[in-house]
């Protein structure tokens, strides 16, 4: 008998339909022989509507109160799937965020996982319950409601596969599993079997929809191996796990896009010690996630910051600006950029391949299409481009390595 923890997205839950075909899913993994943990978020639709009520009620509702309607969502899916389940003769309860033992910190609407204490479940689980488990929220060490961001029921399943001490983990969406692009950008992309934590961690940071990377990031640092797969039928997925000699032999895995970006430039700046930080400092206390950053010295040896951010972080970033540009100096300054994208090519294999930038750019070029900013890391080469280009810029990219075809 195993013990398996299952997560199932929005689209999978969106209907009553889809949630009798997850409940006849889960019976069948039940009557199998297994114990299931099954992790949901709310149907698919219902977030955006509960936050479009609260903005037509308030402008800028309060993050705390957004948290206690937020987290309604997941607890109607975890009923209704607990409800079909009984229907179908599987004794399941619907678990929140508080009942299944998950402590929380930080921000509200940007909550993290502290710690989770699984008795309670363990408890359940030993009296043969299936368990379904409301993803996306916590409890704060003062018993206040916590949500995780978007993306947060990932978090929550790879979380609780680790407390619970799961046999196997599964992310069930509406894709088969990672591709080497999005398939509705590059048709011919390609089902990868496998790919490492640190490849899948960089692709689910630079764009891909899949995953979302503090979930990656939480099954690395635990050893939790988990398999991406879709809901809506039996075929296998991708597996996402730590890597091994093989994986080198791949110089890309795979490439990303993310539109929406903004970029925002600080020139005048004097070039002295501490006013990196006093830039970027503003900004990580506004908790806004900066990406891709360039600096630079001009020719009249003031310095010069480029970084990238999504969109629509980018109103309260030059509000958080502001004040310091005032303090760095008379000549600060502050330039905005948007209807960007960013381009990434992801593989382990770049660390013992060479000429992978060179191919890419080269790639790019023939296609026309001029690159902004650049950023690369081991394991990654990330550009900026135009916006209305970033489809042509992927397929591109995806044509010149050869992404469609099966490595030897």
């Amino acid at each position: 008998m195993a013990l398996i923890v299952q997560k199932y997205g929005g689209t999978s839950v969106g209907s009553l339909d889809r949630i009798r075909n997850v409940a006849a899913r889960i019976q069948r993994t039940v009557e199998a022989g297994n114990q299931v943990v099954a992790v949901v978020s709310a149907m698919g639709g219902v977030t955006d509507r509960l936050i479009a009520m609260a903005r037509e009620l308030a402008p800028e509702p309060p993050e705390r109160e957004m948290d206690v309607l937020l987290a309604t969502g997941e607890q109607q899916s975890i009923a209704l799937l607990s409800m079909a389940l009984r229907t179908l003769g599987v004794e399941a309860v619907s678990v929140t965020g508080r009942q299944a033992g998950i402590q929380t910190t930080g921000s509200h609407t940007r909550g993290r996982i502290d710690r989770i204490d699984p008795v309670w479940m363990n408890r359940e689980l030993g009296e043969g319950r299936t368990l379904i488990v409301a993803g996306f929220q916590g409890i704060t060490g003062e018993g206040l409601i916590h949500t995780l961001g978007r993306g947060g029921s990932d978090l929550t399943a790879i979380a609780v596969a680790s407390a619970v001490g799961a046999d196997v983990c599964q992310i069930l969406t509406d894709v088969d599993g990672v591709y080497t692009c999005d398939p509705r950008v590059v048709p011919n992309a390609r089902k990868l079997p496998e790919i490492s934590y640190d490849e899948m961690l960089e692709m689910a940071s630079s764009g891909s929809k899949v995953m979302q990377s503090r979930s990656v990031e939480f099954a690395k640092k635990y050893g939790v191996v988990f398999e991406v797969r879709s809901s809506l039928n039996e075929n296998p997925g991708t597996m996402v796990l730590e890597e091994h000699p093989a994986m080198e032999n791949v110089v890309i895995r795979g490439v990303s896009i993310e539109r929406s970006q903004a970029r925002v430039t600080i020139t005048g700046i004097p070039d002295e010690p501490g006013m990196s930080g006093r830039i970027l400092g503003v900004l990580a206390e506004a908790e806004i996630n900066i990406d891709m950053i360039v600096s630079n010295i001009a020719h009249d040896g003031m310095a010069r910051h480029s970084f990238t951010m999504h969109m629509n972080d980018l109103g309260r970033a030059q509000v958080a600006l502001k004040p310091v540009l005032t303090d760095v100096g008379p000549e600060a300054a502050i330039e905005t950029e948007a209807g960007i994208a960013k381009l990434s090519c992801v593989g382990i294999g770049m660390r013992s391949h060479s000429g992978v930038a060179a191919r890419m750019f080269q790639a790019l070029g023939d296609a026309g299409i001029n690159i902004g900013m650049i950023s690369t890391s081991e394991i990654k080469i990330a550009v900026t481009v135009d916006e209305t280009r970033i489809e042509d810029a992927a397929r591109a990219v995806h044509d010149v390595f050869g992404l469609d075809k099966a490595p030897a």
